[in-house]
């Protein structure tokens, strides 16, 4: 859908888009930090929504979900193709501005690269990267991907420009999902999923990188799968010696962690680090 000029000066006075908050709130509170949850690409609020937000209520966290702007039930759907990785970031800051606390930041795939780069002007308790876009951005693993799988790099590509209906329920699992995805769960997600901005997309490939000596001293957790085909182990391993870390590898799980069957045991090392690194209630 294209907008018209009326539209898009309309659209460009909007600086900040209502934005969606999923929340699930413990009964009982292990610590006073807030989690916020930042999804990929071509995903929602609704991601973290099927396990995570539960999860983590039920270990005594405030557990919040957002929709990026153009996202999930977010405002913005109609200017979302002008959308730039710093709008989204934009986003971010102003979710976790109004929290009374600097929140722990749990960012998948294209969120993990938006927390990043929000983290060299915004503060967070903690940041937990999953399966994220490294700081050196895509580059590199889509070119490692065509090389190695020129099929599925093209579906992708198809993906990207033209929209996850483009796209049928086979790619979607070679592209995010394991074997172990049963087909009705693959296709409720697959039915979640929702065109992204082009220029976003664009700018995971050849955006500038984070600038780590802009950051603070955050405790941090990168973990990643070992059967991603969109962010390769190695990858992730980098991305862990950046921030002078190691990184955390699970084996038998594709892209979409915390939608894979062994979603759990991710929870449950992100939970372990939330215990060392946050002081409690």
């Amino acid at each position: 859908m294209f907008l018209t000029w009326h539209d898009w000066f309309a659209a460009g006075r909007v600086r900040q888009p209502e934005l969606e908050l999923v929340s699930r709130r413990p009964r009982r509170a292990a610590s006073d930090v807030p989690l916020l949850f930042v999804h990929g690409a071509f995903a929602g609020a609704w991601c973290w929504e099927v396990n995570f937000l539960e999860y983590f209520a039920g270990r005594g966290y405030e557990a919040h979900a957002m929709s990026l702007r153009g996202h999930g039930r977010s405002r913005g759907r109609r200017a979302l193709q002008y959308c730039s990785l710093d709008d989204y970031v934009d986003d971010v800051a102003s979710v976790a501005g109004g929290f009374d606390r600097p929140p722990v930041l749990v960012g998948h795939s294209m969120g993990g690269l938006v927390v990043q780069r929000y983290l060299e002007r915004g503060e967070a308790s903690a940041v937990v990267l999953m399966a994220s876009v490294p700081p050196s951005g895509l580059m590199e693993s889509g070119l490692r991907l065509f090389m190695q799988d020129p099929i599925l790099a093209g579906q992708l590509m198809m993906m990207h420009n033209l929209g996850p209906n483009m796209v049928d329920n086979y790619v979607a699992r070679r592209a995010l999902f394991s074997a172990g995805v049963p087909e009705h769960d693959l296709a409720h997600f697959a039915a979640n999923m929702q065109p992204e901005s082009q220029r976003a997309i664009w700018e995971l490939y050849a955006g500038p990188a984070p600038r780590r000596r802009r950051m603070g001293e955050v405790p941090m957790l990168v973990a990643g799968a070992e059967d991603d085909s969109l962010i390769a182990p190695e990858s992730i391993r980098r991305t862990a010696r950046f921030y002078g870390v190691e990184a955390q590898m699970f084996s038998d799980m594709a892209h979409a962690m915390m939608l894979e069957p062994g979603w759990r045991d991710v929870a449950d090392q992100v939970a372990r680090f939330l215990e060392d690194s946050l002081p409690a209630a």
